[in-house]
């Protein structure tokens, strides 16, 4: 674990400067005490991080999960909430007991990649205000429609708000990643090292105090803020236990149900994702993953966190950022843990400017044009899935826009089944004998009857229809009652049926569902 610490050490500076706005953001906007959310960010670095077989993967709250906690907050109290948090921790290791942890692999590629791009496309929208200081939620604006205040509100409000410190600092911060990345990165080793997000804070922080007291100060409302405690018992001071009187509760149950199921959805989803975003392309143990979760939620919810996920931001920033194991989610989890102790003052200096310039160019990773060309390269049945996952995730919500993606992508696979049953062609080239010839696919399902169906009975009179089954492992017992049925009505039409299959040639079977039992081609007569 340690062999990588060059690599790792940097990431994890990187990761620490990404994850501290976040967690900071989705505490407030789960309206819940913003030092949950740097608890949940320590323990989904330290702990997670340790337990998990991920190697890329980082831990800690998760927007997705926001309306979630914030029902629940409203509605159970704060402490009631934490015994669903640690009871839905328990519930994920309950999964990774049953071997739940395939789940993520039945969603297809274009809807991960959606997910993917939607998450970018959001990333940058929500950072533009904090780019140009007009923001007016400190922690960031988690809601892009709907409400009096959100991010396009913010975006549209830019010209006659503009905060010239913040503004001018993102830039400068902007230029030093784009240089630090396109060419001092391949100049020397020390620019691999020391990565560009952490002079670009550097940058930002000696900017604040240089700026104090000018046109170009940055007001407080958009700089980081850290909780500061007056001394150690102020720091235990911020750590909630929760109310196991409820435990009994119906609705707490519910409630921990949900976020293990959504929690666990999300990782999985994550661990799809960045597995594919891997470089090395390792494969994360699913079922471990979900073990390291929930051990994660259950610490959290007993010292007053908010649930944990892997996120896919987090982990991004850690992957681009070169690094090579988990060393460097662990490390960023110690970071969170000793800023918020030793310098919380000096966090408290960095602009949420400098943060959306590093943000930007996580975001634009993610979401990068040639992405949308090359899903439209791959025709509509990847496309499809793909923006509509991104649409809906940018203007509804993550989980949303997975859901529909899935749909979609189901639905396209079962129309790519309904066009590929069977192949239907006459014998010979161009020779207009009579003779038809029609091929099953290896597995034929209900799905496919209607394609059948049609394709019999558009066959003309006097027809010599061969029925090659041989390939056939699996023919539904629906589709096997369409084809006795059409054995019926083709003696009215003087159609004669041969059929070819692994026991030989049949002409004109009296009983197809006799001749399939037979054949074995039907689970439902031998399950």
């Amino acid at each position: 674990m340690f062999k990588y610490l060059k690599n790792d050490l940097p990431a994890s500076i990187v990761v620490f400067f990404v994850a501290l706005p976040l967690c900071l953001g989705i505490a407030v906007a789960s309206d819940a005490p913003p030092f949950a959310g740097l608890i949940a960010g320590i323990i989904g670095g330290i702990v997670v991080g340790a337990i998990s077989g991920s190697q890329v993967g980082v831990s800690g709250p998760a927007a997705g999960l926001a309306a979630i906690v914030l029902a629940a907050i409203a509605s159970l109290g704060y402490e009631a909430f934490l015994v669903a948090v640690v009871l839905g921790g328990v519930i994920q290791i309950v999964f990774s007991i049953l071997k739940l942890g395939i789940i993520g692999y039945y969603f297809p590629s274009s809807v991960i990649k959606g997910m993917l791009t939607g998450i970018g496309i959001i990333i940058i929208l929500k950072q533009i205000p904090h780019f140009f200081g007009i923001d007016k939620d400190p922690e960031g604006n988690f809601v892009l429609f709907g409400n009096d205040s959100n991010v396009f509100m913010d975006i549209i409000s830019i010209p006659g708000n503009l905060g010239a410190g913040s503004t001018i600092i993102a830039l400068v911060a902007m230029g030093i990643l784009i240089l630090w990345s396109m060419v001092l990165v391949h100049k020397h080793q020390f620019f691999k090292l020391v990565q560009g997000p952490l002079v670009a804070v550097v940058a930002g922080v000696v900017f604040f105090i240089v700026a104090q007291g000018t046109s170009m100060e940055i007001a407080g409302s958009h700089l980081v803020k850290v909780p500061v405690p007056n001394s150690f018992d102020s720091f235990l001071g911020q750590f909630t236990t929760p109310d196991f009187s409820v435990i009994g509760s119906p609705e707490v149950w519910i409630t921990a149900f949900t976020i293990a199921l959504v929690a666990s959805l999300e990782t999985l989803l994550c661990v799809e994702a960045t597995d594919k975003l891997d470089p090395e392309k390792r494969v994360t143990p699913t079922n471990r993953e979900l073990l390291a979760q929930g051990s994660g939620n259950i610490l959290s919810g007993l010292v007053g966190g908010i649930p944990i996920t892997q996120v896919i931001v987090r982990s991004s920033a850690n992957i681009q950022s070169g690094n090579r194991t988990k060393m460097s989610a662990i490390i960023h989890g110690f970071f969170l843990l000793i800023s918020v102790i030793i310098i919380p003052d000096v966090l408290n200096m960095i602009p949420l400017s400098v943060l959306a310039a590093v943000l930007f160019i996580v975001g634009y990773k993610l979401a990068k044009p040639s992405t949308f060309k090359a899903m439209w390269s791959s025709g509509w049945k990847q496309f499809v899935p793909f923006i509509a996952t991104v649409l809906i995730i940018v203007f509804k919500d993550l989980l949303w826009g997975i859901g529909i993606g899935l749909a979609i992508g189901i639905v396209v696979t079962l129309y790519h089944s309904f066009k590929n049953s069977h192949f239907l062609h006459k014998e010979g080239e161009d020779v207009d004998d009579g003779k038809m010839k029609m091929t099953l696919a290896e597995e034929v399902t209900f799905f496919n009857k209607a394609t059948i169906l049609r394709e019999l009975d558009a066959l003309p009179e006097n027809t010599y229809l061969e029925l090659d089954v041989r390939k056939t492992t699996y023919l539904d017992y629906d589709v096997i009652e369409i084809l006795e049925d059409f054995a019926y009505k083709a003696r009215e039409r003087n159609i004669t049926i041969k059929l070819v299959s692994e026991r030989g040639i049949v002409e004109n079977p009296e009983s197809f569902i006799e001749f399939f039992k037979l054949e074995k081609k039907s689970v439902q007569f031998f399950d």
